[in-house]
Order: C-alpha cells, then sequence, then structure tokens
C-alpha cells in the first residue's frame, strides 16, 4: 500500500496491518513530549532501532497538533513507522486523533463509545483492561488487541489466569514492564504478544541531554531483550 500521505483514507496502515507489527515487533514505546523536535529525534530512533508501532500519549496542551506533524515526519522519514495515539477517554479525541491520520487509539480505560467511533473507521482500537470481565465485554465490541493496565497491579499472574480460559485473546500490557530479561521474561512467559514501554524505555536523563544515540541504542538492546524473551516461552 501506499506508506505516504494518502486522500482516501487518514489512516496509513490499517488495523489489521498495525496488529500484524505488533506481534512481530513485541514492542510499543509509548511516548509524549511538548517539543515537536525532540519527538521527532525520539521518534526517528526509535525507527533505527528496529520499532515500527509507535504509540503518542494524549498527554498536554495542544498534543494533537504534536502528533499531526510528527504523523507527517514520520510518512517522509519513518515511512513503515505505525503511529498512533494513546490515552484517549473519549470519542471526540478519538476522532480528532484519526483525522490527524492515527492507525491505533489506545485507552487506559474501556469506553464503549469509543469502540464505536474507531469501529466505523476500522481504526485499531486498543481499551486497557484489568478484569476478565473488561476483557471479554472489549472483545465483544471488537477490540482484537486488549490492553492489560495497569500491569503493575494486576502482574503476569493475572495475564496467564486470563489466557487459560480465554486462549484467543491477544494482549499487550503497559505498566510495570521493564528494559530488563527477567521482567520481560516474565511477561511473555505469561502470554502477552506485546508490551508498551514508557519513560524506562525513553530514559529521562538521556532526553534531557539530547542523547539520542543513546536512546537508540538502549532501544536496540531492549528490542534484543524481547526477542530474546520470546524465545524462551
Amino acid at each position: 500500500m501506499n506508506h505516504g500521505l494518502s486522500t482516501k483514507n487518514m489512516a496509513r496502515f490499517t488495523r489489521l496491518q498495525t496488529y500484524a507489527k505488533m506481534a512481530e515487533t513485541g514492542l510499543v514505546p509509548v511516548f509524549y513530549h511538548s517539543n515537536i523536535e525532540v519527538c521527532q529525534q525520539v521518534l526517528a530512533a526509535s525507527y533505527r532501532a528496529g520499532v515500527r508501532v509507535f504509540e503518542f500519549t494524549n498527554r498536554g496542551d495542544f498534543a494533537h497538533e504534536i502528533f499531526g506533524e510528527l504523523n507527517k515526519f514520520a510518512a517522509q522519514h519513518c515511512p513503515e513507522m505505525i503511529m498512533g495515539a494513546g490515552t484517549i477517554f473519549d470519542t471526540g479525541t478519538a476522532a480528532l486523533y484519526m483525522q490527524l491520520g492515527a492507525c491505533f487509539i489506545v485507552s487506559p480505560v474501556l469506553k464503549e463509545d469509543v469502540a464505536i467511533t474507531c469501529n466505523r473507521r476500522k481504526v485499531g482500537w486498543i481499551p486497557g483492561c484489568a478484569t476478565m470481565g473488561e476483557v471479554s465485554r472489549a472483545e465483544e465490541l471488537g477490540a482484537e488487541v486488549v490492553k492489560i493496565f495497569p500491569g503493575d497491579v494486576v502482574g503476569p499472574a493475572f495475564v496467564k489466569s486470563l489466557l487459560a480460559p480465554m486462549p484467543w485473546s491477544t494482549v499487550m500490557v503497559t505498566g510495570g514492564v521493564k528494559p530488563e530479561a527477567d521482567n520481560l521474561k516474565s511477561w511473555f512467559q505469561a502470554g502477552v504478544t506485546c508490551v508498551g514501554l514508557g519513560s524506562q524505555l525513553v530514559p529521562t536523563e538521556l532526553l534531557n541531554s539530547q542523547d539520542y544515540a543513546g536512546i537508540e541504542n538502549h532501544m536496540k538492546t531492549t528490542m534484543d531483550l524481547v526477542k530474546q524473551a520470546r524465545n524462551k516461552k
């Protein structure tokens, strides 16, 4: 498909392509910064490290404007990067980000109206769930991937217990994931398909010092750890 900006559909990648790439790479950076140049540098470092799915979080004033510019940058400089928006609580915000080309929408909570908005445009919807009931309801509403959140509260044991009676579920976990071999191994052995990492993947000290090569190397190391953890399932 055309990886450039399209007049036919704002999203450059389908939700099926998004889910497949999440399963392939196993790692999604979760990132926000108010400076577009910083965002561009982090995105480029992620791309060089092998990341292909990137969640920009809706955390600050004018965040959607930054995302719009970042998505244009991705189309030109990181053509295989699948861009999505996170921390989306309502349908209006979801629609706003989809209009700016978001290929997937991530929520910390299960919101049925957001599901309808995303499904209408066949954009990936990844809701946050913390109980088996929420996971089941999300899947009834069309969620192909559910986000187990907060991961540090529910833990890998919950994922393992969830997948025993619901082996068809596809799980991404965010919160409580660390770029460490033992931690990653515990999540992937429990059965997650993908992990989301925020400040531990883009350390504040490297960001403040604008050490983008250091961020890239840290991401490459984490990607390698993810591969090793998956091989040991």
